[in-house]
């Protein structure tokens, strides 16, 4: 129990401490014009209340990631919530809030212009494409976990006996290696991602957002109220790798929990946002605040999934032969803590996440590849032409084995992030000499990256060099980087697109 709060409240002071002291290096203009207003097409730049565009990110950037994330990453033990804690205030929030700040101050930029605008051209038209090919892997991911959940909680059993018909034979049988019922779950997912994607931001995203924040609210209000009853009980404090495959926790621990502690995916999600604020004094609260409430998902997963299980052991053994079993974890823990109707609404705020993190992810890869390819998003046929052969590309990707693309979405999830905290970076040192407090945390992911890629399994699309190789070359990368980064480091008061529209 005291573990669980002690963990909270280093969560809390990092919002108001060191939350404040990076958004103070950025000066917020409450007097400043907003994209939202400059830009407004009553399509993608709208002004939303503040506690909509609130809830609109935080359910944007909280997909499976601090659920299924940190779950597995309790397997190595308690040292998981230092970098979930220490990764977010010092990451993961930082990453979030400087994206939704750059695209702000770059009349509601998208990611691939804002790392072309401080990493330069060449970098742009990388990152159009890597970005366009995560988010197709993040809709594909938010497609299958979410309706394994539901396919768990409502399988076609039940609704057999409570229809009265006769045809869970039909749907449990076999098509590209999934249920039937299973794709028309996936297929009903899809159809609200198309709506999500073509629809203007305030008519369905802003409004049912709200909704499903409350799902949310419940499954996190109700394990958090069981920790620190002491109904789950923490385990013991270490920082011993209790790993039952003794998988090293660098770098791989970092790729595993993602989005709980700091993700690229993010980076995208914030200039959707900045799209939509009104006022510069929220982006903290909005962007930063996000991702602290992030975290606390986190955090109560891991540690319920531990507490839960009696340990590392019991919870391997539940997580199965392959340790990737969290849809049952997930269903165990709501149902057994909260009640059959509590569990059910836990279930829902779980299943939620992914789902508001989809749709999201393609209607991003709509803009971005809007942006790229500059074609009028006001215009209902240009939609269409540039999201359907991204949904198509989806459903392609849906027969490859759910655990393959997780591995490859982790992997680029973070390189992501990377890029876009050495952007980051190069932003806050045309106006200020704390820009390290950006630039150590990118050299710290620029080598964790290079070395997972490194020593990961060739089976799993590494290169299968020993961890002490691999994270001599990381860390040879890194320091090059960052080398690279202080050599051309830009004049404080460098003109940029910003500049002039102030």
């Amino acid at each position: 129990m005291w573990l669980f709060a002690v963990l909270v409240g280093a969560l809390v002071l990092g919002y108001f401490g060191y939350g404040r002291f990076v958004e103070r290096l950025v000066q917020p203009d409450p007097n400043r014009p907003v994209p939202a207003c400059t830009r407004a097409d009553g399509m993608d730049y709208v002004i939303m209340p503040t506690w909509r565009v609130y809830l609109v990110q935080l359910l944007n950037i909280a997909g499976l990631g601090p659920v299924f994330g940190p779950i597995m990453g309790a397997l190595w033990g308690p040292q998981v919530f230092l970098w979930i804690v220490l990764g977010s205030i010092l990451g993961g929030a930082v990453h979030d809030f400087l994206s939704g700040v750059m695209s702000m101050r770059n009349g509601g930029a998208g990611l691939p212009e804002l790392i072309g605008q401080y990493l330069g051209a060449p970098a742009r038209h990388v990152a159009t494409f890597f970005i366009l090919v995560l988010m197709i892997l993040v809709g594909t991911v938010f497609v299958k976990g979410p309706a394994a959940l539901i396919a768990a909680l409502l399988p076609p059993q039940t609704l057999e006996s409570s229809l009265g018909l006769s045809f869970s034979s039909a749907m449990q049988a076999q098509w590209g290696g999934q249920s039937v019922w299973l794709w028309l779950i996936m297929l009903a997912i899809f159809a609200y991602y198309v709506a999500a994607t073509m629809l203007p931001v305030d008519k369905l995203i802003g409004r049912v957002y709200p909704l499903f924040a409350l799902a949310l609210l419940v499954m996190v209000a109700g394990l958090g109220l069981r920790l620190l009853s002491g109904e789950l009980a923490m385990p013991r404090f270490t920082l011993d790798n209790l790993h039952p495959a003794q998988l090293p926790a660098w770098p791989v621990i970092f790729v595993t929990v993602s989005c709980g502690a700091i993700s690229g995916f993010h980076a995208t999600q914030s200039p959707m946002m900045a799209r939509c604020l009104g006022n510069e004094r929220h982006m903290r609260a909005v962007f930063y605040g996000a991702m602290i409430v992030e975290a606390l998902i986190a955090v109560v997963w891991a540690s319920a999934a531990s507490g839960h299980y009696g340990g590392v052991e019991g919870l391997a053994q539940a997580l199965g032969p392959k340790l990737n079993n969290t849809t049952v974890v997930v269903h165990t823990v709501c149902t057994e803590h909260l009640g059959l109707v509590g569990g059910a609404l836990a279930i829902i705020g779980v299943v939620v996440l992914p789902i508001t993190s989809g749709d999201t992810a393609f209607r991003v890869a709509r803009l971005i590849a809007a942006d790229y390819l500059k074609l009028d998003q006001a215009r209902g046929a240009n939609r269409y032409l540039v999201a359907l052969p991204m949904f198509a590309a989806s459903l392609l990707v849906n027969f490859i084995p759910f655990g393959m693309i997780w591995r490859y979405f982790g992997w680029a999830n973070q390189t992501l992030a990377a890029f876009t905290l050495w952007a980051a970076a190069r932003f806050l040192a045309q106006r200020t000499r704390f820009w390290p407090i950006v630039a150590l945390p990118a050299a710290f992911m620029s080598a964790m990256c290079t070395t997972y890629l490194l020593v990961e399994s060739r089976t799993n699309g590494g290169l299968g060099l020993s961890l002490s190789l691999g994270t001599a070359i990381g860390v040879a990368v890194s320091i090059a980087a960052l080398v690279l980064f202080i050599v051309a480091l830009p004049q404080r008061r460098l003109e940029t697109t910003e500049t002039r529209q102030d």
